[in-house]
C-alpha cells in the first residue's frame, strides 16, 4: 500500500475541517450552502475491485478503517491513499449532503440548505453481503446521534417484497362472474435515489451502492 497523500481541493471551500461529535474530524460550513451546491470531489486512488480485496480485509479489523468508495462495477476510489479535505466528511442517518457520480468522478452536493456551523454528512450505507449479521451491525456501529439513526452504517436492510393477493376463484352458484375487478400489482416505492435522476450519456446519478464499497473510517 502506498503512503496517504493529501492533496487539498484547488478551489476555496465553504467548510472548515475540526473535531466532530460524531467521529474524529468532522467537515463543518463557514458560510451557507443552498440546495443543490456541489461542494467537493471526493478523489481517491483509482484501483480495481480485486485490489480493494486485497488491501482491506474487513474481518481482521477490529473497527471499520477504510476509505474506499464505489464508482462503478470495476473501478474504487480508496483515499486511504491519495485524498483531499472530502474524506472528513462525516456520516449521518439524516444526511444534508449526497454522493453523486458525475462523468466518472464522486461529488459530494447539498440536497439541502445548509446553514454556517452545520456539519456536513452524508449517508456512507455500507455495502451489505449476504454473509453478513449481527456482529456486522455491531463492527459497522452508526454514532451519529439523528432521531432516526438506524444504529448502523450499513445500508438499510432491502424489504422483501409484498405477497401478491391471488384472486377468488369462488363463483356463486349457477352465475358466471364478469367484469370482475382484477387487483392491480402493488408497487412498492421505489429508494430514495438521491433528488436526481441519472441521465444518459454521463449524467449525474447516484454512487453505485447507495456510496462506499466498504467502510470508511
Amino acid at each position: 500500500m502506498t503512503s496517504p497523500t493529501f492533496t487539498p481541493s484547488p478551489q476555496p471551500l465553504p467548510f472548515e475541517l475540526r473535531p466532530s461529535s460524531i467521529q474524529g474530524t468532522g467537515a463543518f460550513a463557514t458560510r451557507r450552502i443552498p440546495k443543490g451546491k456541489r461542494i467537493i470531489e471526493y478523489i481517491g486512488e483509482r484501483i480495481t475491485q480485486e485490489e480493494a480485496d486485497v488491501r482491506y480485509d474487513d474481518e481482521a479489523m477490529g473497527r471499520h478503517h477504510t476509505f474506499l468508495f464505489n464508482l462503478d462495477d470495476k473501478t474504487v476510489l480508496d483515499a486511504g491513499t491519495l485524498h483531499n479535505e472530502s474524506r472528513y466528511i462525516n456520516h449521518s442517518c439524516d444526511p444534508n449532503c449526497e454522493a453523486l457520480v458525475d462523468e466518472g468522478h464522486i461529488y459530494i452536493f447539498a440536497r439541502k440548505a445548509i446553514a454556517v456551523g452545520e456539519e456536513l454528512v452524508y449517508d456512507y450505507a455500507y455495502e451489505r453481503t449476504p454473509d453478513m449479521g449481527p456482529e456486522s451491525e455491531s463492527l459497522y456501529v452508526c454514532k451519529c446521534g439523528a432521531a432516526n439513526c438506524r444504529g448502523t452504517i450499513l445500508a438499510p436492510e432491502k424489504k422483501a417484497p409484498a405477497r401478491k393477493k391471488k384472486a377468488s376463484a369462488k363463483k356463486k352458484s349457477g352465475v358466471k362472474k364478469s367484469g370482475a375487478k382484477v387487483a392491480k400489482k402493488t408497487q412498492g416505492k421505489k429508494a430514495a435515489s438521491g433528488s436526481r435522476a441519472a441521465k444518459k450519456g454521463g449524467g449525474r446519478k447516484k454512487s453505485p451502492a447507495g456510496g462506499r464499497k466498504r467502510p470508511a473510517r
